[in-house]
């Protein structure tokens, strides 16, 4: 009887390795997909500002062009629309 115990509790401390690795991936992972979030969003905003700089529109012009585009596509405008979109990092970072 002793001998099946021992066979189980080796099992027992395999799986728990396994676990345990299996979470170090999963954290490994998760950050890979911050960092790559995080590159994403750099380019798009990159790209905006390109886009933006390419149309020859003066600065003082652009808050109400993109006021008008948002009105003409159902969204309503507020003040604050024209800074960075808010994330949930700090959520997810103390989550993860």
């Amino acid at each position: 009887m002793r001998k099946e115990g021992a066979i189980l509790n080796a099992k027992i401390e395999r799986v728990n390795k396994d676990i345990d690795k299996t979470k170090e991936k999963i954290s490994e992972f998760q950050a890979k997909l911050r960092e790559l979030e995080k590159q994403k969003t750099e380019l798009e905003n990159t790209e905006i500002v390109e886009a933006v700089r390419g149309m020859d529109i003066p600065m003082t012009d652009l808050p109400a062009i993109l006021k008008a585009l948002r009105e003409q596509n159902g969204a309503p405008f507020t003040s604050g629309q024209l800074g960075p979109k808010s994330t949930n990092t700090e959520k997810e970072e103390t989550e993860a």
